[in-house]
């Protein structure tokens, strides 16, 4: 990270380490964290290094991964503690030229901040940064009893454990906020997410001489077919909160890096499966399975299948204190709906709720529809209305 420099190239702390929302922002989406392949050392470095520069503890951990850092910080020891969740990984942004505004650029526009991460979630973790910096006074002068922790994890986009290790590592709490973009609405409920890699063998062959092999291109059909019957059956399962369970195509390969005169010697597809609160990744599981052996019974397709990556749902009650307290500034600052609801994308506010057994919600600035996007941006009042309804909400929190 190279600090910005004045005009006469001179460093600057007010450029190098900012404490107003655009700027920090932009700093953030500037720092270029893709996962895959996984570059969060640099946004873990420089977020480091702003806490240590205003004052506030912070911790780089090298644990899950030494190569993938990411920062524990804390304000005060007191009781109640609240943490405040980001992930420094952002997706690849693709194509550069197919952006109006450079990716990496941190462009502020109109009233809106350009880039990759802008929205999920850079803001959010600028946001958190800076309640940590307005609260620690008061915090540490014993005007507010309770301690604020901030996290920003590694790994989030492809399921590895960076917020579990920070919470097991000590940078837990009592309530915590994932602050992925919901326009300020309270999730109190995700849904869960699996990746299953699902395989089936052909028999290679020169192209000239086709029937003397099996070309998996031509068992598609039936796979893709069984796939879409198994969505049509599961898109009948719906939460109140978080809507319909899916099962969606999200990669498909077959002769990839083989010579072009050769059949394939194996089809294979990623499975995207959302999983809703009342399921259980076993009896998806068994799903899968049911799906396979129904390929192999009725066409053939010696189809196997295995889990690699899995999110799991989770939910608190909808009427708990710490959604109730949020709904409240959210709307009063925010302008934000109060009717229970529940986030469709899963975040790692499993980690909180299943894996350490604290009470956490969904709740950040910004719109979910921006984030994965070309252009994505993210609206930088109603990012500021988010980061004084937060202060608000963790002042009374820490109140009592």
């Amino acid at each position: 990270m190279h600090p910005e420099m004045t005009h006469d190239g001179a460093n600057t702390d007010a450029a190098t380490y900012p404490t107003d929302l655009a700027g920090l922002a932009a700093v953030l989406v500037r720092i270029e964290t893709e996962n895959p392949p996984g570059n969060e050392r640099p946004a873990a470095e420089y977020v480091h290094e702003w806490f240590t520069h205003h004052g506030i503890d912070a911790t780089l951990l090298t644990e899950p991964d030494p190569e993938r850092p990411q920062v524990g910080a804390r304000v005060g020891d007191g009781d109640p503690t609240l943490v405040l969740n980001g992930h420094t990984d952002v997706v690849p942004a693709g194509d550069h030229e197919e952006w109006s505004y450079p990716p990496y650029g941190g462009v502020v526009e109109d009233g809106r901040l350009y880039g990759r991460g802008s929205v999920d979630m850079k803001t959010g973790i600028a946001v958190a940064m800076l309640t940590a910096l307005e609260l620690a006074e008061p915090i540490e002068s014993g005007d507010l009893d309770g301690s604020l922790v901030v996290h920003a994890a590694m790994g989030e986009e492809t399921a590895a454990p960076g917020t579990r290790t920070l919470l097991e590592a000590g940078f837990d709490g009592d309530y915590g906020i994932v602050l992925e973009p919901t326009e300020c609405r309270v999730a109190t409920s995700a849904k869960g997410l699996a990746w299953y890699e699902l395989s089936w063998p052909g028999e290679p062959s020169h192209a000239s001489r086709p029937d003397q092999g099996h070309n998996v291109v031509d068992d598609l059909g039936a796979v893709l077919g069984a796939v879409e019957a198994y969505d049509e059956r599961i898109r009948e399962r719906t939460d109140p909160l978080c809507g319909r369970a899916y099962a969606t195509v999200t990669r498909l390969l077959a002769g990839e890096g083989t010579n072009r005169a050769v059949l394939p010697e194996r089809g294979s597809l990623v499975l995207d499966r959302r999983i809703l609160p009342d399921e259980t990744v076993s009896d998806v599981d068994e799903e899968v399975a049911a799906l396979a052996a129904d390929l192999e019974r009725e066409h053939g397709i010696p189809l196997t299948w295995e889990r690699t990556t899995t999110y799991a749902a989770a939910s608190i009650p909808v009427d708990h204190p710490l959604a109730e307290t949020f709904r409240e500034y959210a709307a009063s600052v925010a302008g934000a709906p109060t009717d229970p609801w529940g986030i469709e994308a899963s975040t790692d506010v499993r980690n909180f709720v299943e894996d350490a057994g604290i009470p956490a919600i969904t709740w950040g600035p910004g719109s979910l529809e921006q984030a994965h996007t070309v252009d994505e941006y993210v609206d930088l009042e109603a990012a500021e209305a988010g980061l004084d309804a937060l202060c608000r909400a963790a002042e009374e929190l820490l109140s009592d």
